[in-house]
């Protein structure tokens, strides 16, 4: 099989060295990928609730496989997050079912976990609203309640989650499941990838746990994937809804959040060392949806944001960032003040997508940067039609910013009506 953009990083510092001379055919010609993610959703049988099993959009899954399998023209596959929604219980059975299924990809796919596969495991309100089956704190007897298989109970013996619904221990199968071999794509096909597993900054060993955060080179594009959880970056909602974060969950996020930076570092130190005519950024989060809720609960992604802000401006060459989590398929720049932004109407309120923030602009959010040089697409996701984001990156094109266009990118939807 032909080798696909090796990156080979010197252990000391993470310093970027030369491309092989074998990713030089490809250089300066188009690739195009296929990008999905928020899929498969459906919902968990739960007797006691009296809530029946959806699994719809599961039994969809070989079919939707086979149209992005049949696409001669797609190299690769990107999934920004999120293989079940948060109606379905984080069980062992499912990831793996989801892992086996995977397996019928004919080409290399690149996965980056979701809130609903670890971060949100623990996420219930009621033996009526079991959520993904993990529990929630009872301030009169100061214990959890965990979703039982028979109604809600105290003992972990009873969980219908895998470990409680513990994030961590979710995190760690989505790991033993997915990236047991880090460096090697799910799928079939070759596309060498490099880990943080393997390539972590000497300084900051405990990077090595990252296994799901990868870099790759292509066609003069650097691409670079980092474990990014919708949501709130797994601090501001507790763990069980307990009155304050546990330590375990705070420090899980600084943690993260600090190899993240250290990895976006290292990628852009890459795409300058090869003169990269790009950077592609793929994370589950939607860093600028507020979900109803206020500023402050977006506040743990600014660390995150600040690097791609910093990274972006100094590289100064076209930056386009791939995310799922908020499932409706929207294009703009969350960076800038002025730039445009276009997407589906909201079937919920019938107005436009980006009517969610104040003047249409999620630049709003975050109102501390203004980096042109940057674009962003959230894919859409949670609904049949199935979808997914016919991506080309062209290094030799320099496209005009439209909502489908950017630089050396350009994209266009691949809803499934047959499906």
């Amino acid at each position: 099989m032909r080798k696909r953009g090796l990156i080979t990083l010197v252990a000391v510092g993470l310093a970027s060295s030369v491309l092989p001379a074998a990713t030089a055919s490809a250089a300066g010609n188009p690739l195009t990928l296929a990008v999905f993610g928020d899929s498969p959703y459906g919902k968990s049988a739960y007797a006691p609730a009296g809530q029946t099993a959806d699994t719809s959009q599961f039994q969809k899954t070989p079919a939707f496989i086979g149209t992005i399998n049949s696409d001669p023209t797609v190299s690769d596959v990107i999934q920004v997050g999120d293989i079940h929604s948060g109606k379905e219980f984080c069980t062992e059975a499912y990831d793996a079912s989801i892992a086996s299924a995977w397996q019928t990809f004919a080409k290399p796919l690149v996965y980056t976990p979701g809130d609903n596969e670890w971060a949100d495991c623990h996420k219930a309100s009621s033996v009526t609203s079991p959520g993904q089956g993990g529990g929630f704190y009872d301030p009169a007897s100061g214990s959890i309640n965990y979703i039982g298989t028979n109604g809600v109970s105290t003992d972990p013996a009873d969980c219908v989650s895998y470990r409680c619904g513990n994030p961590l221990d979710n995190l760690a199968k989505v790991r033993q499941d997915f990236f047991a071999q880090p460096g090697r794509t799910l799928g079939n096909g070759e596309l060498n990838v490099v880990s943080q597993a393997t390539a972590y900054d000497p300084s900051h060993p405990a990077d090595a746990q990252y296994a799901e955060n990868v870099m790759w080179a292509q066609n003069d594009i650097v691409f670079v994937t980092v474990n990014v959880p919708g949501g709130s970056n797994n601090d501001t909602d507790p763990w069980y809804k307990v009155p304050t974060a546990t330590r375990a969950q705070t420090d899980e996020r600084t943690g993260r959040t600090a190899a993240d930076v250290r990895w976006l570092d290292a990628a852009f130190a890459e795409a300058r060392a090869e003169h990269a005519k790009g950077v592609v950024i793929s994370a589950q989060a939607d860093m600028w949806d507020l979900d109803g809720k206020t500023k402050d609960h977006l506040a743990n992604y600014e660390p995150i944001i600040s690097e791609i802000a910093s990274r972006t401006t100094e590289f100064n060459r076209p930056v386009l960032m791939l995310n799922g989590d908020s499932h409706l398929y929207r294009s703009d720049n969350p960076l800038s003040p002025t730039a445009p932004c276009t997407g589906e109407t909201d079937p919920a309120t019938g107005a436009g997508v980006c009517a969610h923030d104040p003047g249409d602009n999620a630049w709003n959010e975050h109102p501390y940067y203004n980096v042109p040089n940057f674009h962003r697409v959230v894919v859409h996701g949670s609904t049949t039609p199935l979808e997914w984001l016919k991506l080309t990156a062209d290094p030799n094109a320099n496209h005009p910013v439209t909502d489908t266009t950017y630089g050396p990118f350009s994209w266009q939807r691949m809803p499934q009506p047959q499906l």
